[in-house]
């Protein structure tokens, strides 16, 4: 993870719309759930919504698989997981020390 990757995940994050999308998708478990079935959850024009869900495919925050006709889309929690471990990978360790440079 490096911090252009993490800060693009967490601006997909930082937009209430896509915060709910993901949050949908994790609460529907690996399955996911069809387009179709995320915008009936959240009450969503498909137009908005497909906005909202390249957000999220681009941070690769979900995965999507297409079967016929139909998007099935799922949280890569992995993924998140990964920016949680990026963000607090030195908790605690202490800083050094500031020399005053003047």
């Amino acid at each position: 993870m490096t911090p252009d990757s993490a800060a693009i995940a967490l601006a997909a994050l930082g937009h209430t719309a896509r915060l709910n999308v993901f949050r949908l998708l994790v609460r529907a478990g690996p399955d996911g759930l069809l387009v179709g079935e995320i915008a009936a959850h959240l009450d969503m024009p498909l137009s908005t919504l497909a906005h909202h869900l390249r957000s999220l495919k681009d941070a690769g925050l979900i995965a999507q698989t297409r079967h016929g006709r139909e998007v099935r889309t799922a949280a890569r929690t992995d993924e998140l997981r990964h920016v949680l471990d990026f963000l607090l990978t030195d908790c605690c360790a202490g800083l050094p020390a500031v020399t005053d440079a003047a």
